[in-house]
């Protein structure tokens, strides 16, 4: 979504590469194989649960020269949430939490992009889960491009969003003995994007 220039003084060797990825403009899919998206929630109070989705698709459009023109929609099997604990994996599935059977997908799609630092995108845009729709906003870096070993132009994003669970009504909870509750409220979802440009 912006320009990614190499400092100056670089070698020369990559000036042609530099210059092909000045304008990253264009069309992009999401890389699964090089693309996480991660949870992380506090567990009793006490420890961080981290996990991860690794079912989604996603695809962008970028424009340098404006902003504002740039979009983002992202795909999410509900199903694909791993923690590393099957049996607490099983029950995020359950229609405590995700309800899969019922909801396969949690949908992002943009609304609006804005450039606010150097190298950093506020991308604002509607989140359902469940059946629930919320406006969240994210904001990404753009932490590189480059033409990679195969000749495909790619980008790489990373951003951070902290949600309130209960406000997409996902609200299993169990009150703790010693005070307090057994799962946060307050999730974090991690996204270290690689996207490649379509020709």
């Amino acid at each position: 979504m912006g320009k990614h220039r190499a400092p100056e003084g670089a070698a020369t060797d990559f000036d042609a590469a530099t210059s092909a990825l000045a304008d990253v403009t264009g069309d992009y899919t999401v890389d699964v194989t090089h693309t996480r998206i991660g949870i992380r929630a506090r567990h009793a109070m006490v420890t961080t649960v981290r996990g991860a989705f690794t079912e989604f698709a996603g695809t962008a459009h970028l424009d340098t020269a404006t902003p504002a023109a740039s979009s983002v929609t992202l795909r999410i099997a509900t199903a694909s949430i791993d923690t590393g604990t099957p049996d607490r994996d099983t029950h995020l599935r359950s229609a405590d939490f995700l309800d899969v059977e019922q909801f396969p997908e949690m949908v992002f799609t943009s609304t609006g992009v804005e450039q606010v630092d150097d190298e950093v995108y506020r991308v604002t845009g509607d989140l359902t889960i469940k059946d629930v729709t919320r406006s969240v906003a994210i904001d990404f870096t753009l932490t590189g491009s480059a033409l990679d070993p195969f000749g495909n132009t790619r980008v790489g994003f990373e951003g951070a969003l902290a949600i309130k669970r209960s406000d997409w009504q996902l609200t299993y909870n169990t009150v703790l003995d010693t005070g307090g509750v057994l799962i946060s409220d307050r999730i974090q979802v991690e996204f270290d994007v690689s996207a490649i440009k379509q020709s």
